[in-house]
């Protein structure tokens, strides 16, 4: 036996309860036929195989991202950055951008957070399309927010939509207006749509294009594995990356509710695809989130008690979805982040496992249950589809608006004792890509200075780091259906490893934040290699 890649000399965590730790690990066909001792390593390799001192490395499974928006990811590297601590700064941003945008050229950005701007705009208060009219009053500007659950967009942008004081609020939407009853240019949830398709859509060449900038970035972070989010053309795009060999990491991609049946027709399932890029669950929306409010709530909010969020999706739409989807073969993703809409989702799982026990399906974000429903997603076999910088990211805003209730918020913990599985992500790009940000945020429950103290927030609700890894690495597999060949290093699996030049098991949980990536392996071969290795 021959391998095609010999590592030796390294901190190997294998995840494999039989042999648990080695130095040494020899990889052939893109799987892992030896796990041992550097002897036994050095035994295998053949006259080809290239032999690797990990000098100590620590090597873990290769990381999974089990939630991002691979497109929208891609795309927002050539869009304004307006996740700034000032408005002023954003809209600096913005007209920067128009100067070099051909005059009506839309301007497009991502990351606002008006939370964080309470002094200038006055506590939970939105911005307008006022002020974007003054830094670009000639161009149509549509900024994401943060969340992307809402949207900022200017005067032009307005027009170019039609969007008037008569444009009644869509289904599962709001038009934010002012006393007068006019559009003040925050969209929320599905009024997003009003603008966004008059939004010009890029070519897949063009698509195809910023996803492989995007997948080296994934990369460099770690990743070698991702559950993507988003729509149709992306996944034309992934498939002209896997047909020209330029997938770098393993996709498995949802279907949008509105391509339900068309998938149907076509017989998919989850599973169908390969080891590179394969059907996921169905992707649908109970509610919005907690930033703009519009997550959908049991009691309202602190701030607000009228408001109890929205229902973006009604609910016979999803109990029928559901039942249409699970009895052919397909799983769902269901995001829910406020408690009535875990509680709904929750419901309609009920009604469908016993007819469809095998069926994987998921709760996105699960981000606030009540506690009479806690243990429910592991009694019903649905895996909890979390991203834990979520907690330490909306902490403050999760205690202003949900009070006493962020007790029970981004459970993480509470959901593994009850025993569900944890599929652990990072919602990219409403938070950073960097996986190693996510576990350091599921292991200490604190931000990158600290706050707020050292037991973090909530630190019942901690894990340790052997079980943050899990939920990046075992867990993904799991809801994917690739356990028996990912979220291991053992013998007969795919050979997928992220190193890190730390051992992430043994040293200070906050300086996980400071471990670099120092080679990523997909299926035995390098796609990110520091100099150093």
């Amino acid at each position: 036996m021959s391998g095609d890649l010999v590592l030796v000399g390294g901190r190997i965590y294998t995840f494999d309860p039989a042999q648990p730790f080695v130095s040494a690990m020899v990889v052939h066909d893109a799987k892992v036929v030896y796990a041992g001792d550097d002897a036994g390593a050095r035994m295998c390799a053949g006259s080809g195989a290239e032999t690797v001192d990990l000098r100590g490395y620590c090597v873990i499974p290769g990381l999974t991202d089990a939630h991002m928006h691979l497109r929208l990811y891609a795309e927002s590297l050539a869009t304004v950055d307006v996740e700034t601590p000032t408005l002023q700064e954003a809209l600096a941003r913005v007209g920067e951008r128009t100067r070099w945008v051909p005059k009506g050229g839309w301007v497009l950005g991502h990351g606002w957070n008006h939370n964080v701007w309470g002094q200038e705009l006055g506590a939970d208060t939105l911005p307008t399309a006022a002020h974007l009219d003054q830094v670009a009053p000639d161009h149509p500007v549509c900024l994401e927010t943060k969340s992307c659950h809402a949207v900022w967009v200017n005067s032009a942008a307005l027009a170019a939509a039609g969007i008037t004081a008569a444009t009644p609020d869509p289904d599962g939407g709001k038009i934010v207006r002012d006393g007068a009853g006019q559009p003040t240019g925050i969209l929320l949830e599905g009024a997003m749509s009003l603008i966004k398709d008059v939004i010009p859509e890029p070519s897949l060449e063009e698509l195809a294009a910023a996803m492989r900038q995007a997948l080296l970035l994934a990369n460099r972070a770690g990743l070698t594995g991702l559950h993507d989010m988003d729509g149709p053309l992306a996944f034309q795009a992934e498939q002209v990356l896997r047909d020209q060999g330029e997938l770098t990491l393993r996709i498995v991609k949802s279907i949008p509710l509105d391509c339900l049946d068309e998938a149907i027709g076509l017989g998919l399932r989850s599973g169908f695809g390969d080891d590179w890029l394969r059907v996921g669950q169905v992707k649908l929306f109970a509610d919005g989130a907690l930033g703009p409010q519009t997550a959908w709530m049991l009691t309202g909010y602190e701030t607000d008690p009228a408001n109890t969020g929205i229902s973006t999706t009604p609910v016979e739409v999803l109990r029928a979805a559901v039942g249409k989807a699970n009895a052919a073969g397909l799983g769902c993703a269901i995001h829910a982040i406020g408690d009535r809409a875990c509680r709904e989702v929750l419901d309609i799982y009920a009604e469908c496992r016993p007819q469809y026990p095998a069926i994987r399906n998921r709760i996105e974000h699960v981000q606030l249950l009540h506690p009479e429903d806690a243990g429910r997603l592991a009694q019903l076999g649905v895996i909890a589809s979390m991203q834990p910088i979520h907690a330490t990211s909306d902490m403050h805003i999760a205690d202003r608006y949900w009070g006493k209730r962020s007790a029970g918020a981004y459970a993480l913990k509470t959901q593994l004792a009850h025993g569900a599985v944890l599929a652990l992500g990072s919602d990219c790009p409403v938070e950073a890509l960097d996986p190693l940000v996510g576990l350091h945020a599921a292991v200490t429950r604190r931000r990158a200075d600290g706050s707020p103290g050292p037991e973090g927030w909530y630190p019942e609700q901690r894990l340790t780091v052997e079980e943050a890894v899990r939920g990046f690495t075992w867990g993904p597999a799991y809801a994917s259906g690739m356990e028996n060949r990912l979220g291991a290093l053992q013998a007969g699996k795919l050979a997928d490893m992220t190193l890190l030049d730390q051992d992430i098991f043994t040293i200070d949980p906050m300086d996980i934040l400071h471990t670099r990536v120092m080679g990523t392996i997909v299926g035995g071969r390098f796609v990110w290699r520091a100099d150093e290795l």
